[in-house]
């Protein structure tokens, strides 16, 4: 690789990347801080990244903020934990301090402690509701009518019983308002029924089928796994408008569209329990630099949407009840409110380092995938 090869991949891949990864991180730990201080915990660190630190600072209220030298994540640290996965230190010296006992993470009630842990999540979903929000507002959407054109003989689509000149309304109970979304519905159900309303003449039906799981190449030469049902429709510059809501119906727009992220992920995520699962779509780090790269290349406003979608994933993504994520936190601080007290240190200990374990795993996984799978071929 050349001097200006180099260059040009840091440029057209890294950069990208990290400016996308480090919006989304520093809104999730904003969330957590804000949180954190209105319920009056002394905060020690706030972290972009992890490792050595580069830069940093202390404001006035004694939390270091710090940019550290491996980009990919950051932390709020409260005083008195063990790490920057808030694991209480019980040999910390905070904890022996009665004047900083009552601003203590671990001392918060277990609601206080909730939310706070909650917020990161939330902060991820808000981020992504305010960018989709504000491109709809801002861009309208161009739209084709969802009107069936041709059905492909012996194709999923004449099985279950459409007929060209049919007009869809709904896929799953999201509506359709455009071809468009039709298409994405279909495809981001492979081998998963769906169900989908159709006007007919003055008549209303619902039909049930099973997308056809196939591979695809992306614009960038990358595989996707859809679903195809076999339906198409020509399309002529006079059928695509621009559709405009306004400020009341983009908020029910942009709901809908994350609940459908939200549902389609889930959906996504339960396939691997059940053995429907293909690992060439699980994306790690290299990929989603990649990806960034690639999305890049279109323009501002089409990273600032790959921004969005990569914030909300990752909102559900720390959800998952997996302990050194917030979700384990979460799961453990319910256990606590219902048993009306924590689980013991040794419990916790365990959990976390299983934990630990397994996201450990999941990133090597994720990035032979990313490298050594996905050059190769195996496992397509």
């Amino acid at each position: 690789m050349t001097m200006f090869d180099f260059v040009y991949w840091l440029l057209s891949y890294v950069v990208p990347f990290l400016a996308v990864l480090t919006v989304i991180v520093f809104v999730h730990e904003m969330g957590h801080y804000l949180v954190a201080r209105w319920n009056g915990v002394a905060i020690q660190a706030f972290s972009i990244g992890f490792g050595r630190e580069l830069i940093g600072w202390n404001d006035r209220h004694g939390t270091r903020w710090k940019i550290s030298a491996i980009p990919l994540g950051g932390y709020v640290r409260f005083a008195g934990d063990t790490n920057a996965s808030s694991m209480p230190d019980p040999d910390a010296p905070e904890l022996r301090d009665p004047a900083l006992g009552p601003r203590l993470f671990v001392n918060k009630s277990v609601w206080q402690r909730i939310a706070i842990v909650a917020a990161g999540p939330l902060a991820n979903v808000l981020l992504t509701f305010l960018i989709l929000y504000a491109l709809l507002l801002g861009y309208g959407r161009e739209t084709v009518p969802a009107v069936i054109g041709e059905v492909i003989a012996g194709s999923v689509a004449e099985a279950a019983g459409f007929e060209p000149g049919d007009k869809v309304l709904s896929v799953d109970g999201y509506v359709v308002r455009g071809f468009e979304d039709f298409q994405r519905y279909v495809a981001t159900s492979p081998a998963r029924e769906v169900v989908v309303e159709i006007e007919r003449g003055a008549a209303k039906d619902t039909l049930h089928l099973v997308p056809e799981p196939v591979v695809i190449q992306d614009r960038f030469g990358n595989d996707q796994r859809i679903g195809r049902i076999g339906v198409s429709r020509n399309i002529e510059e006079a059928d695509i408008q621009l559709y405009r809501p306004g400020p009341i119906e983009a908020i029910g727009m942009t709901v809908e569209e994350i609940r459908f992220i939200v549902q389609r992920t889930a959906a996504f995520l339960g396939d691997f329990f059940v053995g429907r699962g293909d690992v060439q779509q699980l994306s790690g780090p290299v990929k989603v630099a990649k990806v960034s790269g690639e999305v890049a290349t279109l323009g501002v406003i089409a990273l600032i949407n790959l921004m969005a979608l990569l914030s909300l994933n990752i909102g559900i993504f720390n959800l998952l009840p997996v302990p050194m994520l917030d979700g384990g936190h979460l799961l453990y601080y319910l256990i606590e409110a219902v048993r009306g007290r924590p689980l013991s240190m040794r419990v916790q200990e365990m959990g976390f380092r299983f934990g630990f374990a397994l996201v450990l795993a999941l990133m090597v996984f994720t990035l032979f995938n990313d490298t050594v799978f996905d050059h190769f071929g195996i496992l397509r």
